[in-house]
């Protein structure tokens, strides 16, 4: 079970790096999507208070984090991991 927990981290870790060099950049919703599993595998359910109003990245970051609530670590992290496959092609 650990080795598992093991190559999940590692797949993950690899998607964390192969995202950062995409030939294109994502759509807005598609790098909400990204963002919110990357933290929603990483930390977990949602911490902290929703930034201000005029925070329109801030606000639409914490949402899409906060849409994830109750999903385990490792789904998301799986989730983030197929989506980084799919972008990178």
């Amino acid at each position: 079970m650990a080795a598992a927990k093991d190559d999940l981290q590692a797949k993950f870790e690899q998607a964390t790096k192969d995202v950062k060099n995409l030939k294109e950049k994502p759509d807005n919703d598609t790098l909400l999507k990204l963002y919110a599993l990357y933290k929603q595998g990483s930390e977990g359910d949602v911490k902290g208070d929703k930034p201000g109003f005029f925070d329109f990245v801030g606000t639409a970051k914490y949402e899409a984090w906060e849409k994830l609530a109750g999903t385990k670590q490792d789904d998301a992290i799986k989730k983030y991991i197929d989506l980084v496959k799919k972008l990178v092609g």
